[in-house]
């Protein structure tokens, strides 16, 4: 089965990890997460950046991990997903993660964020975290909910 078409903006507004995120990488992870083609743009920020936008768009005054900003879900995926690479990698550190996996697995979430998928009721969390389990585990990695 061929993977959806992707056009994909790599922005690196915190160039802290680019040696680990090569093009090729991100696009593999999110087109694993597509269902539909997508065009979808990638901005790792730092904290500053992410906290602003978070409390702008979402009335929270942190950074965050990923936020997702979804315009439209057929026939193309259309979003921004951006990355914030100060919470990537103390999320990483304290939980003992590679940082590779790590930012996969949040490519991988904004992804499906992009196409619908939440994760605020239980029953909506449970869909949605099998699914990337399901996906981390076909790219390589480890299913990033085992433990919990």
């Amino acid at each position: 089965m061929s993977q959806p078409e992707l056009s994909l903006s790599l922005q690196f507004a915190d160039p802290r990890h680019k040696a680990l995120l090569p093009r090729h990488k991100v696009a593999r992870w999110i087109r694993s997460a597509l269902e539909l083609p997508g065009e979808i743009t990638v901005r790792i920020v730092d904290a500053e950046e992410g906290q602003q936008l978070n409390r702008e768009f979402r009335s929270k005054d942190y950074a965050t991990n990923v936020l997702t900003f979804d315009y439209s879900h057929e026939p193309v995926v259309t979003a921004d997903l951006v990355i914030c690479a100060e919470v990537v990698e103390r999320e990483a550190k304290e939980a003992g993660l590679d940082l590779a996996a790590h930012y996969a697995h949040m490519l991988v979430h904004g992804t499906l964020h992009a196409q619908g998928y939440d994760h605020e009721e239980d029953e909506e969390a449970a869909c949605m975290e099998a699914r990337e389990s399901e996906l981390m585990q076909a790219l390589g990695f480890a299913d990033p909910y085992a433990g919990r």
